[in-house]
């Protein structure tokens, strides 16, 4: 067999066992997918929220990180935004508490959240599955004003492999759903785009975890 058509072969196993690692690690955790405990990238949120702090989770899936940031920050509220039904509902039975609010809707609806304003606004792995992301980001500050963004994305630079796959004409994502899995320079351009700014980046897990603020600030 061609060295081409082996490679082809040996990628379409690995992707597919890469999701079933991923079901199984979710039915391993009991529903919590676990790398939420082995990456931490819970605590690079929680260490950069203060005290008091009105937190959007948008995109909060199944509540998870909403409960630890509601579990460790001293007053304040932090709302879950999420499109699906079954997330939110999954939410409300296994994370609710006084300070958490969990709402089905889109971020920017005018209905989902009116008259709110936020601290901080949580993305975490939300942007990659966006299509017009700059202008996400923009109609986020214009409605929330929030002081800060925390956000985390997958990295195109990851794996060796991802530029062979790419090469090979496969497809190199993550997940399907995704529009986009950054280069360190097509985030950051994105970001300079959408009128922000870039306080602090570090690169984890193949991932790119970031903290945001407004030109302004």
């Amino acid at each position: 067999m061609p060295a081409i058509d082996s490679l082809k072969l040996l990628f379409e196993l690995d992707s597919a066992l890469y999701t079933l690692q991923g079901q199984e690690s979710v039915r391993y955790g009991e529903g919590l997918h676990t790398k939420h405990k082995h990456i931490r990238y819970h605590d690079f949120f929680i260490q950069r929220i203060g005290p008091g702090s009105n937190v959007l989770d948008v995109g909060c899936g199944n509540g998870a990180l909403a409960h630890d940031i509601a579990t460790h920050i001293e007053g304040g509220a932090v709302y879950g935004i999420d499109i699906l039904p079954a997330n939110i509902e999954y939410a409300r039975q296994h994370y609710s508490m006084n300070q958490i609010c969990f709402v089905c809707g889109d971020a920017l609806s005018a209905s989902a959240l009116p008259d709110k304003e936020f601290d901080v606004i949580v993305l975490s792995n939300v942007l990659e599955h966006l299509e017009k992301r700059v202008d996400f980001l923009r109609e986020l500050q214009k409605r929330y004003h929030p002081r800060k963004y925390l956000i985390r994305v997958p990295l195109y630079e990851r794996d060796w492999r991802v530029p062979l796959k790419e090469e090979l004409g496969m497809d190199y994502r993550l997940d399907s759903t995704h529009f986009i899995e950054y280069r360190q320079n097509e985030f950051f351009q994105e970001i300079n785009e959408a009128d922000l700014r870039i306080e602090y980046s570090q690169v984890n897990w193949g991932e790119i975890w970031t903290e945001i603020v407004s030109m302004d600030v």
